[in-house]
C-alpha cells in the first residue's frame, strides 16, 4: 500500500464529511475511577500493560466508538500516549516496552470488533508537549522540540496510526517543532491549542498568527488545526475575535474537543473537584459552535464522558 493510499480514508473524511465525532475525555474518566489507575508520569499509557487497566481503557474507548456507530458518524479515537515521551516512559519504568504498538493495537482491535462498520473509525496518534500544558514558559524552542518529539511521532506512525495529533499546546515554539517532526513522518497531522477568550494561545500569540507562522514553515504545513481543553463559549469568543483579523482561519481550524468548565486553564490546573455541566448544556453549546463557525470535528475533553458525547451526537445529527 502506498503512503497516499494508507491515509486516504482519513483525509477524505476530514475534508469531505459534514461532521466527524471525536472521543470525549479518557484521562479524566480514569481519574474518577475508584481503582486509582493513572500513573503520575505517563497518565493512562501504563494501563496498556495491566490487564485490569487495559480492560477499563478499552471500555471507555468502546463507549465512544459505539456512539459514533449508532449515529453514522466518522469517529476519531486517540491513542493513550499523550504523556508517553521518552523521559516520562523512563520515569514510569516503561523504557524499552512497545508502548506505541500496544496503544495502536488496542484501538485497532476495537475497530476490528465491529467488522466492516469500523471503516469510519480512525486512530489518531496522540502527542503532548514536554512540560505542563498550562505553563507556556516550559515550552521547548522549535528545533529542540523537533528533536525531542521525533522518536514519539515516528513510533506512532510505524505502529499504524491514521494520523497524528498534538493536543493542549500552550505555546507557538513547541508547536512549530512538533510540526517539523510530524511532517517528516509523511503522515497527516493536526495541531491543537489551548485558547483564551481573547483568541490568544497561553503564550500570548494570537491563534491566527500561530497558524500563519506554522503554515509558512517549509514542508511542515499541518493538515489542519484544532482547539481543545476550553469551554465551547471560550472557543466561540476567541475564534470570533481572531476571524476579524484572519478571515480564512475557519478553514484551517476544523475541530474542537471542549471542556465542560468555563474556568480558565490556571483555575483548572490541579483542581481536585470536577467542574462540569450537564450533557444537554454541553451539547447546546457545541451545536452553537457548529452553526456559528462551521467547525466539523467535535468531541469532548475534561469533564465529559459518554453521556456528553452521546447527547452531542444526537443533537448534531438532529
Amino acid at each position: 500500500m502506498t503512503v497516499l493510499a494508507r491515509y486516504a480514508p482519513f483525509l477524505r473524511a476530514l475534508h469531505e464529511a459534514p461532521l466527524l465525532l471525536a472521543e470525549g475525555s479518557v484521562v479524566e474518566r480514569l481519574r474518577r475511577h475508584t481503582a486509582g489507575l493513572l500513573d503520575p508520569h505517563v497518565a493512562n499509557a501504563g494501563l496498556l500493560f495491566r490487564p485490569e487497566g487495559r480492560a477499563v481503557l478499552a471500555d471507555i474507548y468502546r463507549d465512544y466508538r459505539d456512539i459514533g456507530l449508532r449515529h453514522g458518524l466518522p469517529t476519531v479515537l486517540l491513542t493513550p500516549t499523550w504523556r508517553a515521551n521518552a523521559e516520562r516512559l523512563e520515569r514510569a519504568g516503561l523504557a524499552g516496552r512497545d508502548v506505541f504498538g500496544e496503544a495502536v493495537g488496542l484501538l485497532a482491535d476495537l475497530r476490528d470488533e465491529v467488522g466492516d462498520r469500523g471503516t469510519g473509525v480512525f486512530i489518531g496518534g496522540l502527542v503532548g508537549c514536554r512540560g505542563d500544558a498550562y505553563q507556556p514558559a516550559e515550552a521547548l524552542p522549535r528545533e529542540e522540540a523537533a528533536a525531542f518529539h521525533a522518536p514519539h511521532v515516528e513510533a506512532l506512525v510505524q505502529a499504524g496510526v491514521d494520523f497524528l495529533v498534538a493536543q493542549a499546546l500552550p505555546a507557538l515554539s513547541e508547536a512549530e517543532g512538533l510540526a517539523l517532526a510530524m511532517a517528516r513522518t509523511g503522515a497527516p497531522f493536526l495541531l491543537s491549542f489551548v485558547l483564551r477568550p481573547s483568541g490568544m494561545l497561553l503564550d500570548g500569540t494570537p491563534l491566527g498568527e500561530a497558524v500563519a507562522r506554522i503554515d509558512a514553515l517549509p514542508g511542515a504545513r499541518p493538515t489542519a488545526y484544532m482547539v481543545n481543553c476550553v469551554h465551547p463559549s471560550v472557543f466561540r469568543e476567541g475564534m470570533a475575535r481572531q476571524l476579524e483579523a484572519w478571515p480564512g482561519l475557519g478553514k484551517r481550524v476544523v475541530g474542537l474537543q471542549a471542556n465542560t468548565s468555563r474556568l480558565a486553564p490556571e483555575e483548572l490546573d490541579g483542581r481536585a473537584e470536577l467542574d462540569s455541566e450537564s450533557p444537554d448544556a454541553f451539547a447546546r453549546e457545541m451545536a452553537r459552535v457548529r452553526v456559528e463557525l462551521g467547525t466539523r470535528l467535535l468531541g469532548g475533553c475534561c469533564g465529559t464522558d459518554e453521556r456528553h458525547i452521546a447527547t452531542l451526537a444526537r443533537v448534531l445529527t438532529g
